[in-house]
Parts: C-alpha cells; sequence; structure tokens
C-alpha cells in the first residue's frame, strides 16, 4: 500500500488550567505550519517504512495496519499545534506488490525516456 497525507493544525492549543502557554507550541505568526509538519514528518521517518515527502505531501509504503498506526502518530503530533487538525489522504491498496515508492516512478521515467 502506497498513502499519501497531509496533515496540519489549525486554531490555537488548548493549555491546561494554569498554563500561561508560556511554552506553546502555537503557530508562528505568518501561519506556517512547518513546525508541525516537522513533527509528523520526524514520525514518518523513524518508523522505518520507505517514504517521501515533497511541499505537498508526504507518502509512506507498508502493509495497512503499520502505515495507518504512523498517520495516526504523526497526526496526534501534529494536533499540539492546534485546536483542529486537517488530515487528508490518498492510497493506492495494490495487493502483492512492494517497491511501489520507487518503483511507479521508474517505470513513469522509462515511459517518458521511450516516447523520446
Amino acid at each position: 500500500m502506497l498513502l499519501a497525507f497531509s496533515v496540519a493544525p489549525s486554531g490555537q492549543p488548548a493549555h491546561p488550567a494554569g498554563d500561561s502557554g508560556a511554552n506553546s507550541t502555537a503557530a508562528p505568526a505568518d501561519a506556517s505550519v512547518h513546525d508541525a509538519v516537522a513533527a509528523a514528518v520526524k514520525i514518518v521517518r523513524d518508523s522505518g517504512l520507505p517514504n517521501h515527502t515533497d511541499s505537498m505531501f508526504t507518502t509512506i509504503e507498508g502493509e495497512w495496519d503499520e502505515v495507518f498506526a504512523v498517520v495516526k502518530a504523526a497526526t496526534e503530533a501534529v494536533g499540539r499545534f492546534g485546536s483542529r487538525v486537517s488530515l487528508v489522504i490518498k492510497a493506492d491498496i495494490r495487493p502483492g506488490y512492494s517497491g511501489e515508492l520507487a518503483g511507479k516512478v521508474e517505470r513513469l521515467e522509462n515511459a517518458i525516456a521511450d516516447a523520446g
């Protein structure tokens, strides 16, 4: 299974009673979410599963349960940065295939070269 996902926080993180927010993980004034995304991508990379991150999505390859466990952990990490989390998922479920994170791109590049 290949699963591409994008996760981002919105709103302000909740602060427990008595917490002034001094150690907050609130979004910067420019509305950038790079710190939250970095927390998610670190979890993906630490998972050991094949993955690729670009400017819009992180794609991860593995079996259903292991991939969704990583997405859940990444989403929970992003949740610390806001009161809500937006999660977009697109999956290519093709039983019996592995190595498709690179394989699909290699086949595409070969097709472009052959069309040459």
